[in-house]
């Protein structure tokens, strides 16, 4: 529910709080019907989170953010009337991306209002932009310290690459680029000893479908028919043997954000356990959610399980620091999907850069605190740097 109110003043900004603090802008795209899109309860959480931590936050659309006036109209949470409200709040010190669709992202005037509010010098944006899959191989792959964690991955761009592919892999995931939650990915895997050797799965949005082909020939047509579908271009990766409880594989999921101090710090660490009929570990797509010491105990004992969650979190930030510093934007905040093979050898898959929601309570908790966090550390450094001082 949305409500519009019909004056500014029943929002109350302590504007001596404001100075202290910065004010935080949760950029969103407008919507005719529902004045705006996104994840309502997270961004009801991000208010709420703000106002424990003594920040001003609100929502605002691409629409309503007027770069060239001291207020914008947005909109903050009212748990008690479960409403929306509709005001006016103070220009914006901090600005969270959280445009929830890689489409919104790349229409004209969306692209015009991120690149304007780049050229704002009081103005610190963060995660400007969705990651693209083959961005995210090719920089991690080009780094000595991050090459170990990278399966092969190809540009899916003809039936020899994935001829190519498929003799030295037994198994590949075919992915979007620009893919979300596992829709579209497809698995192949080569069963010489079958009549129809080459087995396809194709990831839908409810459930997926199986296909067994005769031939590489009719393998690629059915590939290249889901890609064109699909209407984006695909990567080919080198399928890793996943360590499995009760014959379910699972992987894990890290989330890495920046803190106070503007250094990377492992959130949490949680774990998703595939569903029967699924390619992934996604929930949406079937998978589970479990307890990432648990499963690697269970898999290699005590100690060994130890040292591979420690290389979990080590690693985690290693790989944050590199794709930030090949994107070449300010990013405060990334999920990973990251995998461990039968021999605790850990695999990096994919990166988020507009993290969902972790179920995990205490995971949960930290994600929302750290966002205020951060933005503090970007607000005290771009004062200093106007008064032209040391950086904090």
């Amino acid at each position: 529910m949305t409500t519009a109110l019909p004056s500014a003043d029943q929002v109350v900004v302590q504007e001596a709080a404001v100075r202290e603090k910065p004010v935080l802008a949760i950029l969103t795209i407008d919507d005719d019907v529902q004045f705006f899109r996104g994840n309502r309860p997270n961004f009801a959480d991000l208010i709420a989170t703000g106002e424990q931590l003594g920040y001003t936050a609100y929502v605002v659309t691409v629409r309503h953010l007027n770069l060239n006036r001291p207020k914008v109209l947005g909109f903050t949470y009212y748990a008690k009337e479960d409403a929306w409200v509709r005001s006016y709040f103070p220009r914006p010190d901090i600005i969270y991306n959280r445009i929830p669709q890689r489409e919104d992202e790349r229409l004209p005037r969306v692209r015009k209002k991120l690149i304007a509010i780049s050229r704002q010098p009081d103005i610190q944006m963060f995660n400007r932009r969705f990651f693209n899959k083959w961005s995210l191989f090719r920089w991690l792959s080009a780094s000595k310290l991050t090459r170990p964690f990278i399966p092969e991955t190809k540009q899916l761009t003809s039936s020899a690459v994935l001829s190519g592919m498929l003799k030295r892999h037994p198994m590949l995931y075919l992915k979007p680029v620009r893919g979300k939650a596992g829709v579209g990915i497809m698995s192949v895997r080569v069963q010489p000893e079958k009549h129809l050797p080459y087995r396809l799965l194709i990831q839908e949005e409810k459930g997926s479908r199986t296909y067994q082909c005769s031939s590489l020939y009719r393998l690629w047509e059915r590939v290249e028919k889901q890609s064109k579908a699909n209407g984006e271009p695909y990567i080919a990766q080198q399928g890793i043997a996943l360590a499995s409880v009760n014959d379910r594989p699972f992987d894990l999921r890290t989330l890495v954000q920046k803190n106070q101090a503007g250094q990377w710090e492992l959130t949490g660490i949680g774990a998703r356990v595939a569903g029967s009929r699924s390619i992934t570990t996604h929930v949406p797509r079937g998978g589970s959610i479990d307890e990432p010491e648990k499963l690697l105990v269970s898999v290699f004992g005590q100690e060994k399980a130890r040292r591979v969650l420690q290389n979990v979190r080590s690693s985690s930030l290693v790989l944050a620091r590199r794709i930030e510093r090949a994107s070449k934007h300010k990013l405060g905040e990334m999920s990973m999907d990251l995998g461990v093979d039968g021999s605790g050898h850990l695999w990096f898959f994919e990166a988020n850069s507009k993290p969902m929601k972790f179920d995990e309570p205490h995971i949960r908790r930290k994600s929302l605190e750290q966002i205020f966090h951060y933005s503090g550390y970007l607000f005290r450094k771009q004062r200093q740097a106007a008064r032209g001082g040391a950086q904090p």
